[in-house]
Parts: C-alpha cells; structure tokens; sequence
C-alpha cells in the first residue's frame, strides 16, 4: 500500500499534476488496495472537513489578506523610500534598499511570493531606470522575496507550528536572526556583483537627492505607519498580549486603517475585489493544507514516520550526516513541491527523528522553512521566479541562470544556520 501511495504521489509531481489533486489520489490508494484499511472514504472526508476546523490555521489568511491590502495601500513604496533616502547613494544602495525592503515587508506579509510581488512590482521599474540589468533586477527581487517566509510573522512558520505542536511565537522569534543573515549574505553578493559590473552614479544620485530635498522628517512621516506595523504585529505576539491568529486579526484591521484613513490609497469601493483577490490565494492553499494534514495521517497509519526513523537511526549515526542529508532532501524536494503542503507531511515525520539526535525542533522549524525558502528560487518550479519573470517580462529558465549566485550564498546562509544552532535560539 505504501509503495502504491509513494508511485502515485512522485508520478504526479513528476507530471505536473496539482499538487492538490496529487495528494487526494496518492491518498485514496491504500484504501483502494485494500478495503479493510482504516482510512476509507469516509475517514478521507472526515480529516478534509476537520483539517480546516482549527483556530490558529486562521492566521494563514488573515496575514495573507492583510499583505494584500497593505500592498494595494503602497505600503512597499513608502519602506523602499525611507530605506533610499539613507542607503541609496552607498555601492549597491538600491539594491541593497530592495533587500532592506523585503527584509521589513516580508513582517507584514508572511509570505515569500506575495513580497516578491509587492515589492517587485514597485522597485523593478526604479532599478531599470538607474540602468541595472533587467535580469538582475527579477533576480534580487525574486531571492530576496524569500525573506517573506523567514522574517516573523511566517506563513510556513504558523504551519510548522500546525504540524508539529511546536511553539509558533517561538518559532518567529527564531526567525529573526536567520532572516537578517540571509539578507546580508545577498546584500553582500550584490555589492560585489555592482563592484564588477558597475552602476550609473549620476542617476542613482540624482533619484536620491530628489528624495532628500523632501528632507528627513517628511519622508519618515510617510513612512512611520509602514515601519510600525511589524513592530505592533510582534510586539504584541512576544509580549503575550495578543496570541499569533489575533495578531493576524488585528493586522487585517491595522492594514485597512493605515489604507483607508492615512494614506487613503484604497477607498471602500476597492475593498470587495482585494477580499476576492484573498479568497482566491487562499483558497487553493487551504485546499492543500487539508489534504496535506490526511495525507500525513494516512502515511502514520501505513507507520512511515516510523520507518523513516528506524532507517536514518540505522544509517545516519552522526547529527552531521543527518543534518547534510535533511538539507539536501529538503532542497530537492522544495525544487518540485509547495512550501505547505512539505512542512505539513514531513514536518511530523522529521520531529521524532530530530528529537532523538538531540536536535531542538524550533531548529527543525527553522531549518526546514529556510530550505523550501530556497525552494522559492530555484528553477525549474520556484513560485519567486514565475512573480518575477512576469515583472521583468523576460524567460523563467534566462532568469532561472542569473539567480543561481545567490542561491549560493542563499546556501552558504543556510549552512550556517544549520551547523550554529544558536543563530536560531539565541533570542528565546
């Protein structure tokens, strides 16, 4: 039976099936080969419908509805401006200023692809018009879109959390420190890249000296609201006073206050079509979360998560070998299949394994989530690179090529963060 679920479930991955539909079918296999199986039908329907009755699974698609508002409102425009008016004159300023901006947008949006978009969608055109290379441009945009999912408050983090009973405020917490390392690694490949390739100073200084003419204190001003809002969606998840669903909750109604009343770039016409642009991002991926979340009882049933463990137990003595083997698995698999629906199977599977090398598994969580980050870039499936070949216009594989340096130093991160554990637990 599990060698049925295994065939189905790489055969559709390998044939482009939905994700979604691939799981159901991998799914309904074992209780096709074998009637008397405990998951039937029924058991099926059942985990479906209870897969989504759950209270914090809500923060999902708050937080995705409140990036979608706060990027309707402008709210990239007004980080990228501020972050311009003091880096952009330095060697790579305004590329590194898009890194910056991805870096505070994804504490907004919680999500890798819905950075890229909004910050891309507004930083792109500028870059094109300082004279950076288009392809580069879709490539710091696309890698650093990544950071969405690594810097609190993370989708993937609150799916972990989901899977593996984890501490999801714990785990954004420990996602402060690698989010930041990532993003001076790819700054750091963006200075060099600027160095050996050069840029237009006279541009750049003129677009930046337009910014200052409006002085400090105005630019700050449109941008306080923007800096504030992952200071009030954090403070008051670590200070305890709002748990992670009503953080999301209440980012919904700071996104539309900040919008509606402040920036007043969106009115209550254009609330009904940004609630279905949500409805519409969601609904696919609350689709896979359920399916997901029967898929790994199944596969508990069919004793996987005991198999696997016995097996790495077996062959993998050293922490070392297992870690260098998790990141490999987990940068493969992220290559082909969505961030959800791997941290919602594997996440259960790899917690007792984990535990018993001694691993912490807010270390897991971080661990895993920073690979399928990476998953986020990489050709030929990366959700990142669709975004941003569509905001530059150009070929996914052409952009596919101009990522893979900073994949490398995406990796070079990564390792880092997998081999110092204390770059994810210092702050709890």
């Amino acid at each position: 039976m599990l060698g049925g679920l295994m065939i189905v479930f790489v055969l559709g991955l390998v044939l482009g099936i939905p994700i979604a539909i691939t799981m159901l079918l991998a799914t309904l296999v074992p209780g096709i080969v074998d009637p008397s199986f405990a998951a039937n039908v029924e058991y099926i329907v059942r985990g479906i419908v209870g897969g989504a009755d759950s209270t914090p699974i809500l923060a999902v698609p708050l937080f995705m509805l409140s990036g979608i508002v706060m990027a309707r409102g402008g709210i990239s425009e007004k980080l990228f401006n501020i972050f311009a008016f003091m880096f952009g004159k330095l060697r790579a300023g305004l590329p590194c200023t898009v890194i910056i901006t991805c870096l505070f947008y994804g504490a907004i949006s919680g999500s890798g692809p819905a950075t890229c978009a909004a910050v891309g969608a507004m930083a792109i055109p500028v870059l094109l018009k300082m004279g950076y290379d288009k392809t580069f441009c879709g490539a710091i945009v696309g890698t650093a879109g990544g950071l969405g999912v690594i810097i609190p408050p993370s989708i993937p983090f609150i799916l972990f959390g989901l899977a593996t009973g984890a501490s999801i405020g714990n785990l954004f917490i420990a996602g402060i420190i690698p989010g930041i390392l990532i993003a001076l690694c790819l700054m750091g490949y963006a200075i060099y890249y600027v160095t050996k390739h050069g840029e237009d100073k006279v541009k750049i200084n003129a677009m930046v000296d337009e910014l200052r003419a409006k002085g400090f204190l105005k630019i700050f001003r449109e941008s306080f609201w923007a800096l504030l809002t992952p200071v009030i969606i954090l403070g008051g998840i670590y200070s305890g006073i709002v748990t992670p669903t009503e953080a999301a909750c209440l980012s919904v109604f700071y996104a539309l206050f900040v919008s509606l009343v402040i920036y007043k770039t969106i009115n209550i016409k254009s609330l009904m079509p940004i609630f279905k642009e949500s409805v519409r991002s969601y609904a696919p991926l609350c689709l896979m979360l359920t399916l997901a979340t029967v898929l790994g009882r199944v596969l508990t049933l069919l004793r996987l998560p005991a198999a696997l463990s016995a097996f790495i137990t077996e062959n993998f003595q050293s922490k070392i070998a297992f870690l260098l083997v998790l990141n490999l698995v987990l940068l493969i698999l992220g290559m082909f299949m969505d961030c959800a629906p791997a941290i919602m199977i594997l996440g259960p599977m790899l917690m007792p394994v984990a535990t018993a090398m001694g691993i912490d598994p807010i270390h897991l969580g971080v661990i895993m989530v920073v690979n399928l980050a990476v998953g986020f870039i990489t050709p030929p499936f990366g959700v990142n690179l669709f975004v941003a070949c569509k905001l530059i216009d150009e070929p996914v594989m052409k952009l596919g090529r101009k990522v893979i340096p900073f994949i490398c130093w995406f990796i070079l991160a990564l390792l880092l963060i997998t081999f110092i554990p204390g770059l994810s637990l210092a702050l709890l």
